[in-house]
């Protein structure tokens, strides 16, 4: 039995077709998928579902994704949760808060399958 079958991950972008096709990447490999379009729910789901790994675009209808990682690092129930924002634009503020936590990823749209699967992989290793 593989690893990767048992890693959950919370995978949220404002775009359904994004995550539709993320989602299928990563169901192909074995990783159990949950995903939401708005920021507020990815909070809820974080709490309750416990992923071991949190995909977060960083524009989002209903709050920003720096936003929603600041809120779960935050909160130590999901503290531990690596972040890899997925953004085709990276604002200053973004990025210095990705280098400031130390933990969190970034990973630029468009972006192919074997990109994602290596970054998930180097986060999430077997």
């Amino acid at each position: 039995m593989l690893m990767s079958q048992q890693q959950k991950i919370l995978l949220v972008d404002d775009e359904e077709q994004v995550v539709e096709h993320l989602a299928n990447i990563l169901r192909r490999a074995d990783y159990t998928v949950i995903s939401t379009t708005k920021g507020k729910e990815a909070l809820d789901l974080a709490m309750r579902q416990k992923p071991n790994l949190i995909i977060l675009d960083i524009v989002l209808p209903d709050m920003d994704g720096s936003d929603v990682a600041t809120t779960l690092a935050d909160d130590p129930m999901t503290a531990t949760i690596p972040v890899l924002f997925l953004t085709g634009v990276l604002k200053k503020e973004e990025e210095c808060f990705v280098k400031k936590t130390g933990k969190h990823y970034v990973i630029a749209k468009p972006v192919t399958a074997p990109e994602l699967l290596k970054m998930v992989n180097r986060i999430l290793p077997a």
